[in-house]
């Protein structure tokens, strides 16, 4: 049952994705080019995806656990660091370089575009450096 869940979280979000348009790297970099071709809907996606997380959280956190799983699993720190702000920089960074972040990448495999796999598997890459690096994520408690 929980893997059938999240399979349909997954359809519901690329099919969000779909539809806004965010599939489209070219939507994505117009939104980052003030000066030029700049097209305000990706603010206005994140806008409604900020407004259903607000009320979905509220929601969420009245239950003392999730559906499919013993507890939440939530962050262990709020420390700001140069890791996350690093971290945060360069995922901004390649956000505006490629039009792409992860979220969006997925569903747009579909559009059977090679710069999508070709994005996907460096991102999967860059996943497994930093796991060769620092060692499991899953495992890290800073």
């Amino acid at each position: 049952m929980k893997h059938l869940f999240a399979l349909l979280t997954g359809l519901v979000f690329g099919t969000g994705i779909a539809l806004s348009g965010m599939m489209d790297p070219a939507k994505v970099l117009n939104f980052f080019d003030l000066a030029g071709t700049w097209d305000p809907s990706l603010a206005f996606v994140m806008g409604g995806a900020l407004i259903v997380t607000f009320i979905g959280y509220r929601l969420v956190w009245r239950r003392k656990a999730p559906l499919f799983e013993a507890r939440f699993q939530v962050p262990t720190t709020s420390n700001i660091d140069a890791r996350l702000v690093g971290g945060s920089a360069l995922f901004g960074v390649g956000w505006g370089i490629a039009g792409f972040c992860p979220g969006a990448a997925i569903p747009a495999l579909g559009t059977g575009r090679w710069e999508v796999a070709l994005f996907l598997v460096s991102v999967t890459g860059g996943f497994y450096l930093r796991r060769l690096w620092h060692g499991d994520p899953a495992k890290a408690t800073s």
